[in-house]
């Protein structure tokens, strides 16, 4: 990201004053290793081993922080560059979704900016959507594929028809993984976002505590094929959404028609769906994660910057921001539920009649053919709320008919 934004700069100079009425220069840069080659030429700015340095240095106007990491050298930075009445821009998902009231209210009573527009969702522009474009809509859900490492993986265990364990290894040989992969597969650098997005569309503060989280790591081959036969594409998708109970955010694997926009998204692209009062739907898709597209929304945001605007950080006011009324996810919808059974009679009428017991309506049930003793089934549920599925599959479990635990994905229909 950082030498996507030194490019930027020095490739277009004159069209970035041109459009800011002002200069924009990099006057210092920090990083771990000086001596590294990164394809830019730094020698004519200023270096700092120090973030915090960088940060408050005289000759700096704008920090711009993209380290990464919820706490340590980036939090100490930023907030130094905002004690120093810097404003800063930041594509640190994870500092925000952990810290970001506090730095808000710092940057507000500072009078200075604090831009994220690269936090969330890479090239594509839906920050600035929420907090500006959509402005006089009340927002009743955001929802969306906010990962390109999970997209690929998924994708490309489709395409190749290869196991999850053979397309993690080839993700993290790629590069594509966090240094952490359960940030990335266990659905937690997308809920950061999600957070994040929710926060500005509810006018709340950011809650990444009440994110229900769902990683894809018990998503199988054999799910991924079934879910093809029936007409559907397994993502890693997001939810928040705006309820009579409160705040309802999820980030879980779920199954969505395979010719929708969401099914038709390939590789990292990402895509947020907005629905307003005004508006409706609308529909952002993009580049999700990479050099550029990162870069481009860092500049968006410092060019913001240079033209002198300066809003409040998740769209209102922090001190105006309460706390969001949690609620559990207790929209109905159907589900699609895989469990291994032993394989003895009336083995699978037992688990019918828990799953009635529970007020579960089965659409279709399948038992695979299968060598030995175990025995594969797959379940189509008609809608039902989360509540009921989950006993229901505690009194599966229970019946002792059941091999481990059966993996149970919800179903979005449109």
């Amino acid at each position: 990201m950082g030498t996507g934004v030194i490019k930027i700069v020095q490739a277009h100079a004159a069209a970035l004053e041109a459009r800011t009425g002002r200069a924009i220069a990099i006057g210092a840069v920090s990083a771990r290793s000086r001596g590294k080659d990164r394809g830019v030429d730094l020698s004519g700015y200023g270096w700092e081993d120090d973030p915090v340095a960088l940060a408050r240095r005289d000759d700096v106007d704008l920090f711009v922080e993209l380290m990464g990491g919820s706490d340590g050298p980036a939090k100490a930075a930023t907030e130094a560059a905002l004690e120093a009445g810097k404003p800063v821009v930041t594509a640190n998902k994870a500092m925000l979704a952990l810290h970001g009231q506090a730095l808000a209210e710092r940057a507000e009573a500072a009078g200075v900016a604090l831009r994220f527009e690269a936090a969330v969702a890479g090239g594509i522009p839906c920050v600035k959507a929420l907090s500006e474009g959509l402005a006089g809509n009340a927002i009743s859900r955001v929802s969306g594929v906010m990962n390109g490492t999970c997209n690929y993986i998924l994708t490309r265990m489709e395409s190749a028809g290869l196991p999850y364990a053979e397309v993690f290894e080839e993700a993290r040989a790629l590069g594509y993984l966090e240094a952490d992969p359960t940030l990335d597969v266990g659905g937690i650098d997308a809920g950061h976002k999600l957070a994040i997005l929710a926060a500005i569309a509810f006018g709340v503060q950011v809650d990444f505590d009440g994110v229900q989280l769902q990683g894809i790591e018990r998503v199988s081959i054999d799910d991924i094929r079934r879910a093809g036969d029936m007409g559907y594409r397994i993502k890693l998708l997001g939810e928040a959404r705006r309820t009579a109970a409160g705040i309802e955010q999820s980030m879980r694997p779920t199954l969505v028609p395979a010719d929708s926009p969401l099914g038709q998204l390939e590789g990292g692209t990402n895509m947020v769906v907005i629905e307003g009062d005004a508006v409706g739907q609308i529909v952002l898709r993009g580049a999700g994660a990479g050099e550029g597209p990162t870069a481009s929304a860092v500049m968006g945001d410092v060019c913001d910057i240079a033209r002198g605007l300066t809003l409040p950080v998740f769209g209102q006011p922090a001190a105006t921001l309460a706390a969001p009324r949690r609620a559990e996810a207790a929209t109905p919808c159907a589900h699609y539920l895989r469990m291994t059974l032993h394989d003895e009679p009336g083995a699978l009428a037992r688990v019918a009649t828990v799953l009635g017991q529970a007020g579960i309506s089965i659409d279709r049930m399948r038992q695979y053919d299968h060598p030995g003793e175990d025995a594969p089934v797959l379940i189509v549920t008609h809608p039902c709320a989360p509540d009921d599925l989950a006993r229901a599959l505690q009194g599966v479990t229970a019946t002792e008919v059941v091999r481990g635990e059966p993996v149970a994905l919800q179903i979005q229909t449109a």
